[in-house]
């Protein structure tokens, strides 16, 4: 029996109503994007890195120091980035926040290129837009109650995600670009375990490949050539040699953070286009 008009269109009702909005959809995208990071930042104090030394060093802590403490703070990431993917409350974005950048500056200060802060920008700017995204906050008792990914998010918060969130796809793709320019030791070992012949002449090319990449990012991002930048950075970071499902996991930020774009760009343009209508008529 053939649907009437005024089934169809309830139908269609129904169906918008049970589709997750687009404001949900960052949510999302940054709640998961967020757990990832510090569950994969986590397991590698468990794991005990070695290169973490060099980090804790900067504190004047020393090898044995450093080793007996690495679980420990592996632990407490593990269990933030499970608590904002089970029950995200503002306390603990905030934390990361400052957490996530202090760790990505650990490594500048340890002797590493500033390149690898930038590169990182996904650690801390995934937590700071589902801050934004929530409103902030605006009183101390707010910085414990459940973030809600159903409030309503009005034009001016979406406003201010999609440009947190292009600062930060810019710096992400930049500090991998630069990392390529300068030919890091460790992208130039993935491209010779991949095969190619001259890993210099690759690093080169994709260095300015991301370098591009950011900039349209920063300037004026589309959906379309978003989503290429999407499977170029979740593929590409499969690439490691050792640990790389772990690698991955910890690299959600990064991702994350541009497909949140992706829906916030569709978000904005949605917005731009009411305010065009509204004012012609």
């Amino acid at each position: 029996m053939p649907l009437t008009g005024a089934k169809q269109t309830e139908l269609g009702t129904k169906k918008r109503e049970n589709m997750l909005k687009t404001e949900q959809k960052i949510h999302y995208a940054l709640r998961i994007a967020v757990a990832m990071c510090f569950i994969g930042h986590g397991t590698f104090g468990i794991i005990t890195k070695q290169i973490w030394c060099n980090y804790f060093a900067v504190f004047g802590m020393g090898t044995d120091t450093a080793y007996t403490l690495m679980p420990w703070v592996g632990v407490v990431d593990i269990l933030m980035g499970i608590t904002m993917l089970v029950y995200p409350i503002r306390a603990i974005a905030l934390w990361l926040v400052m957490w996530g950048a202090v760790t990505a500056f650990l490594r500048p200060a340890s002797g590493e290129p500033f390149a690898e802060f930038i590169e990182r920008a996904g650690n801390f700017g995934a937590p700071l837009a589902l801050l934004i995204l929530s409103g902030g906050v605006k009183s101390f008792r707010q910085l414990f109650v459940r973030i809600d990914p159903n409030a309503a998010v009005d034009a001016k918060t979406i406003k201010n995600v999609f440009t947190c969130l292009r600062v930060v796809g810019f710096l992400l793709l930049m500090g991998h670009g630069w990392l390529n320019l300068i030919q890091k030791k460790g992208l130039l070992s993935q491209y010779a375990s991949l095969g190619f012949a001259n890993p210099a002449k690759v690093a080169q090319f994709i260095g300015i490949f991301e370098i591009a990449a950011a900039l349209v990012v920063l300037i004026k991002p589309i959906r379309g050539i978003l989503l290429l930048f999407i499977i170029w950075k979740i593929t590409s970071e499969l690439l490691y040699p050792h640990y790389e499902v772990f690698e991955w996991i910890e690299r959600g930020g990064s991702y994350g953070t541009l497909i949140a774009l992706w829906f916030a760009t569709k978000q904005v343009s949605s917005n731009l286009t009411i305010k065009s209508l509204q004012k012609a008529h």
